[in-house]
């Protein structure tokens, strides 16, 4: 399909050493920069990945960001981290059809996972929050309860659904399938699982699926900025205080970085991952921002 092998720039997240991890980049056309910022916070293990990533597919310059917080071990959120995005772009309709490449290499990639866990005896299990900027279309994909917010027009819009167990049409999906939700400190599939959808999770699999829900925005004047994060940020801090604290910061690596320290400040009892893509677009292009997130 044309892909073009060399990636442009890519983040490199080292797993071995679980300390504040932060860094940022700026698109080659100039249309967009980006940041994050990550870590454990008060936890004693690291279950938190990210992906920011920009490629080149049929000539043209695509970014990749997600964010995917494990449960059960690391297995799930770093297998997803690896490949989900390699997946997506070596789909066919990746281009012409988006949303159904997006959709297939969710489920792709957690049905291979699933295979590479066969020898596994503990069952582990990743949310996975994504946005896929192609030309002037952005393409969020969310499963689990990570999640993802614009800024457009000064107003905080979530473009992301959190996956609950007590949603209704959630709860009614499992129980069709032959599952039950119920309390257990908080609600969960089975009395275990407390998100509704994810990757991975064999012994739930019939119940906790992988399909991702698809929102897809025009970047153009009006649209700001976009926060991708983990529940460790949203557990502490509301969709409109996080558009508040970071939009008078243009650089968007400190930007992710005021958002992760703001949660931790507020008692965030997990592990904070935060990516942030700043539009250009309504900025004249890079020359504003391009020292600042070099």
């Amino acid at each position: 399909m044309g892909y073009l092998n060399s990636v442009l720039q890519s983040s490199s997240q080292v797993h071995s050493e679980d300390r504040p991890a932060s860094g940022g980049g700026l698109s080659q056309n100039g249309k967009f920069s980006y940041g994050y910022a990550s870590s454990p916070g008060k936890r004693s293990s690291m279950e938190d990945f990210y992906e920011t990533r920009i490629d080149g597919v049929d000539g043209e310059i695509v970014g990749l960001f997600g964010v995917f917080d494990g449960h059960g071990g690391v297995r799930a959120a770093e297998y997803v981290k690896q490949n989900l995005f390699s997946n997506l772009i070596k789909h066919p309709k990746f281009i012409s059809d988006t949303k159904s490449a997006i959709a297939d290499a969710y489920n792709h990639t957690d049905s291979e996972f699933l295979k590479s866990e066969n020898n596994q005896n503990r069952d582990a299990g990743s949310t996975a929050s994504t946005a896929i900027l192609v030309g002037n279309r952005l393409l969020v994909a969310n499963v689990g309860d990570s999640r993802a917010v614009i800024c457009r027009g000064g107003n905080a819009i979530a473009v992301s659904r959190d996956h609950k167990p007590d949603q209704s049409d959630e709860r009614q999906r499992i129980e069709n399938a032959g599952g039950f939700v119920m309390w257990a400190g908080t609600w969960r599939v089975g009395g275990v699982l407390a998100v509704s959808r994810a990757f991975g999770d064999r012994h739930l699999k019939q119940y906790v699926v992988a399909d991702p829900e698809i929102q897809e925005e025009k970047i153009d004047n009006s649209l700001e900025f976009l926060i991708l994060a983990s529940d460790g940020l949203w557990d502490v801090v509301s969709n409109e205080e996080a558009v508040a604290m970071i939009k008078p910061i243009q650089d968007p690596e400190q930007a992710a970085k005021q958002l992760m320290q703001g949660a931790y400040q507020r008692g965030s009892a997990d592990n904070i991952t935060c990516v942030v893509v700043r539009f250009l677009v309504n900025q004249g292009g890079s020359s504003r921002n391009a020292s600042a997130t070099a």
